[in-house]
């Protein structure tokens, strides 16, 4: 059954000395905001995360449409045709997660349609300006037969960047998609989850933080909206990082996350939420934190949280 809940999405995951989402029309640099110096990374680089755990896992036995390998789509198509024992298109798409949460424009001979899917993500962006390094290196290789000279590889890293990425789960396309609940639930623990798993050289140190979910009451059609936004980075002080200083942030026990302007935004929508959901990494400090790995202590903003909320917030230490 589709899902009837909207739900909105807080994701903040740390990348330490890796390219977050590299441009490949730009020597794979690390895809910025030249004005604003902020790490950037797309949607299409978060759905790739979430699937990729989903093939990895084979979670749930559930069937992934863009599992990853190179293949026509004529090939992927039949493959799911004998796999789901479904021949029309639409049929074959509603048996696979992906398609049934992101959508899909399918285009085969005369058979074609799109759906919008319900689960969308905006590009996402470091809570700070970042630094980015040219690193050079020595390859394996030499460059010929008869050379002495080995060859030399270039890559680009950002030594440190927490970023932001925000989501919502709109109720009306999983109707035609057919997207669920349980769907929804898988995603998330795939979007924790994926992160932690991508230990590839461009990727390794990318580490799942935070993430929030507020999810509505049945057939609510508002939001919040943007979320990303209204958290910062500040200092153990709660004084603002300056430019200089947000450049130099090397580790996560260096600054903190201010969460002000975003619960005062969802205490706004309080008689509109069913359940809010916070996923924390215990290395990511919140005012009032006063040392990690100290349990008792409770952070300001996960306090106030279960002041206004009660039995509607739920906290989870990771």
């Amino acid at each position: 059954m589709a899902f009837n809940k909207r739900r909105e999405y807080l994701f903040l995951y740390s990348v330490k000395d890796a390219n977050p989402n590299g441009d490949p029309l730009n020597e794979n640099h690390p895809r910025y905001d030249e004005d604003t110096q902020q790490a950037m990374v797309s949607d299409v680089r978060i759905k790739r995360t979430i699937r990729d755990e989903w093939v990895r896992k084979n979670v749930d036995n559930q069937h992934v449409f863009i599992d990853g390998e190179a293949k026509t789509l004529q090939k992927r198509f039949e493959e799911l045709k004998t796999i789901t024992q479904q021949t029309e298109g639409p049929k074959v798409m509603q048996e696979c997660i992906d398609t049934r949460l992101f959508g899909v424009t399918f285009a085969l001979g005369d058979k074609h349609f799109a759906w919008t899917g319900p689960v969308q993500f905006k590009w996402g962006r470091s809570l700070h300006a970042a630094t980015f390094k040219f690193i050079q290196g020595t390859a394996a290789f030499a460059t010929s037969e008869t050379s002495q000279q080995r060859s030399f590889r270039n890559e680009y890293i950002v030594p440190f960047a927490l970023m932001a990425v925000y989501g919502i789960a709109n109720q009306y396309p999983s109707e035609i998609t057919t997207a669920t609940d349980i769907d929804l639930d898988i995603m998330r623990e795939a979007l924790w989850e994926g992160t932690n798993n991508l230990i590839t050289r461009s990727k390794n140190e990318h580490k799942s933080r935070l993430l929030l979910e507020i999810t509505y009451k049945e057939n609510y059609k508002g939001k919040i909206g943007s979320l990303d936004e209204r958290v910062k980075l500040t200092k153990h002080d709660g004084s603002e990082l300056s430019s200089d200083q947000q450049k130099s942030l090397r580790s996560l026990r260096e600054v903190q996350v201010q969460m002000k302007n975003l619960i005062e935004s969802i205490v706004q929508k309080i008689d509109n939420i069913d359940e809010i959901l916070l996923i924390k990494d215990a290395d990511l400090l919140l005012p009032e934190t006063k040392t990690p790995n100290q349990d008792t202590i409770i952070p300001g903003n996960i306090k106030v949280f279960k002041e206004k909320f009660g039995d509607k917030f739920k906290l989870e230490l990771r």
